[in-house]
């Protein structure tokens, strides 16, 4: 049964078209995995999932619901990690993943085992703009941790792992699904995710 929903999307950067026409469709427990080569529109479209962006043709829709009707209860359904790690450089780990526990109104008490599980614990003290790109990356993955949603929207989100953070990606992946959420990601590698779907955005040739 389809949950969540794009039909006849299209997208401008600027002035310049990046994709029209485009449909998708997921399912509970489903995984979209969004290739395409560099500028053809795998970003711009996770931000139009996320309603960060308007779509300039087509709808997205939420159970059958525009999400352009109630952008508040979009937000509280999804987490978005887009390609910058938004890591406050000012901040500890342990502070950052505090601040997302504060904005997403979850309880503290998870932000330990977040770090625990992420293999940060030992960095919770660190300042965030001492971080490696990897660890950088690891923070963005252990917010997923805080709270279930029922939809991720993951931009590039093993860039600068190692080894054991994509095997923690897949994990956290297969969890999510497991309990009925949605994952869609982009990727320019082929990551361990089963049964994901592919779709292929070639761009708009110029």
């Amino acid at each position: 049964m389809t949950l969540f929903e794009g039909n006849g999307l299209a997208c401008r950067r600027g002035e310049i078209p990046v994709f029209e026409e485009l449909d998708f469709a997921a399912g509970a427990g489903d995984a979209l995995w969004l290739a395409g080569p560099n500028g053809s529109g795998k970003s711009s479209l996770l931000r139009l999932m996320a309603g960060l962006l308007e779509p300039v043709g087509g709808t997205i829709a939420w159970n059958g619901a525009p999400i352009a009707a109630d952008r508040e209860a979009h937000r509280a359904r999804l987490r978005y990690l887009g390609h910058l790690d938004a890591v406050k450089p000012h901040l500890s780990v342990e502070e950052n993943l505090r601040f997302w526990a504060e904005y997403w109104d979850t309880p503290r008490a998870g932000v330990s085992p977040a770090l625990e599980r992420a293999g940060l614990a030992r960095l919770r003290d660190a300042a965030g703009r001492r971080l490696s790109a990897g660890q950088k990356r690891r923070l963005a993955l252990a917010r997923l941790l805080l709270a279930p949603a029922a939809l991720w929207l993951l931009d590039e989100p093993t860039a600068a792992l190692d080894s054991d953070g994509v095997a923690l990606f897949a994990t956290l992946v297969a969890e999510s699904r497991a309990a009925g959420g949605i994952v869609i990601f982009s990727s320019h590698d082929v990551l361990a995710v089963p049964q994901a779907r592919r779709l292929t955005l070639e761009g708009i040739a110029a």
